[in-house]
């Protein structure tokens, strides 16, 4: 057991899983939208539903799309500066059947007009897992240099992926693939060792079947 797992997180609120952890769900969506969003549809799932509004994770998690952490003092007025800084969103709450009880649920438009579907999971000491992207099934923490691509489920693009990594030196720690079908929208999840180079997303977006590329340095 590590050291932080007994404390728990530096941070600004009442919980670790409904105020911290929902800051990171918020901060890590808005780092794989890769840019400002202008539009933010929140929907809470679970206890995030049932007691969300008095721990705060309403705030958190429009705070983590400001680009807030944690130990953010601002965490509480998050809504006035998201209506400072152009950002534009609803909270709601639903039924899921299966989710885990921390979850949320975020439909994201960027300034550019970029759209993302993330939802996550609060797990508890202020570690988070995103379980869904765009409705193809995940499993990351975004606490780990991780490299994550969408692409055409075609043959060679996993291939591509380790290839250039070899190449750059960056050891694989773990590796998950994902698809909506067999032909469809793919996800390759990979965390490596040591931090990702801008040069990485470059070589792989040039590629054939390559939709896009996120870079999560730790």
């Amino acid at each position: 057991m590590r050291l932080f797992d007994v404390l728990g997180p530096v941070m600004t609120g009442p919980s670790s899983s409904h105020t911290a952890g929902a800051v990171r769900i918020g901060s890590t969506a808005r780092r794989l939208l890769g840019e400002a969003p202008a539009q933010a549809d929140i929907i809470l799932y679970g206890s995030f539903a049932a007691t969300g509004r008095g721990h705060g994770t309403d705030r958190a998690l429009v705070a983590g799309l400001l680009g807030m952490q944690p130990d953010d003092d601002r965490i509480p007025d998050s809504f006035a500066i998201a209506a400072a800084q152009g950002l534009h969103f609803t909270v709601s709450t639903g039924t899921l059947r299966g989710v885990y009880p921390n979850t949320a649920m975020l439909r994201l438009v960027g300034v550019s007009g970029r759209k993302l579907e993330v939802m996550g999971e609060s797990i508890g000491g202020g570690r988070i897992n995103i379980c869904r992207i765009d409705g193809i099934t995940t499993h990351f923490g975004g606490d780990r240099n991780t490299l994550i691509v969408f692409n055409h489920d075609s043959p060679g693009h996993v291939a591509a992926v380790t290839g250039a990594l070899s190449r750059l030196g960056i050891n694989i720690a773990t590796m998950q693939l994902f698809r909506s079908e067999a032909g469809g929208y793919a996800v390759m999840v990979l965390e490596c060792d040591q931090p990702l180079p801008e040069q990485l997303r470059d070589e792989l977006s040039a590629l054939n079947g390559i939709i896009k590329v996120t870079i999560l340095n730790a």
